[in-house]
């Protein structure tokens, strides 16, 4: 009888083992994908980081999430260089007020770079899905945002693969082009218009869209506006390309 009693137990605690904890609800689970490859210098690499920790402090992003459902939204931040560098740099951390962004940007700013190598955009684009497979939450929408100065990837799988499987996955992939048109960018500005390959190549999704910053100054206001958009659902007002400048 004892053991019949334990052997219905064990059955008992392997099932409940098998169903998994009820997710955590937010407004939207986000991964960043920032351009780490050979072409981003160290200075490039900086503002990135800058920019993506100043806009997800700002007033105006925090009203946004606290105007959401579940008032929080879930964010992890990866800089890609080949395929074998997707460096998670910040972990999956939830953010629902100003304490949790400000610790969320202080260990972006204080993180040494780890990515580097050639352009595998179909690379970064997959890890980004996969830690959003992973991530033990449930968003109401689910987004990939991939920032470069580069529409081709040269290593690892196709962009296209990677975007297909993205989109099985209900997940949003938008782009943040670093046009890299200033004197002192250490980048390598490329031939062709940047923002249109993003569109045509990259960003995949009901609502996807692409938003520009035109100089080093604007990007953290690029990265603001986009966050806004994401967290509310929306898309720019112009279509699926809007450029930011220092005046807007």
């Amino acid at each position: 009888m004892r053991f019949i009693t334990v052997f219905f137990s064990c059955v008992l605690v392997g099932v409940f083992a098998a169903i998994p904890a009820k997710a955590q609800q937010v407004d939207l689970e986000l991964v960043f994908l920032a351009d780490s490859s050979g072409s981003i210098d160290t200075a490039e690499s900086a503002f990135q980081r800058q920019g993506h920790a100043a806009a997800l402090t700002h007033p105006d992003v925090l009203s946004a999430i606290r105007q959401g459902i579940a008032g929080r939204i879930a964010v992890t931040y990866v800089e890609w260089g080949n395929a074998a560098h997707q460096d998670v740099v910040v972990p999956w951390t939830i953010i629902d007020g100003a304490e949790s962004a400000k610790a969320f940007a202080a260990a972006l700013l204080a993180a040494p770079r780890r990515a580097y190598g050639y352009n595998a955009i179909g690379a970064a684009l997959e890890k980004g899905r996969a830690l959003i497979a992973a991530n033990g939450m449930e968003g109401a929408r689910k987004v990939l945002d991939l920032s470069g100065d580069s529409a081709n990837s040269w290593d690892g799988i196709p962009i296209e693969t990677a975007r297909q499987a993205a989109l099985a996955d209900g997940i949003v992939i938008n782009g943040l082009p670093i046009l890299c048109r200033e004197a002192n960018c250490g980048g390598r500005p490329v031939s062709y218009d940047l923002e249109k390959a993003f569109e045509d190549k990259i960003i995949a999704g009901p609502g996807a869209f692409v938003v520009t910053a035109q100089d080093r100054e604007s990007f953290e206001m690029a990265v603001r506006r986009k966050l806004i958009l994401e967290i509310a659902g929306l898309m720019p007002m112009r279509g699926r390309s809007h450029r930011v400048n220092a005046a807007n």
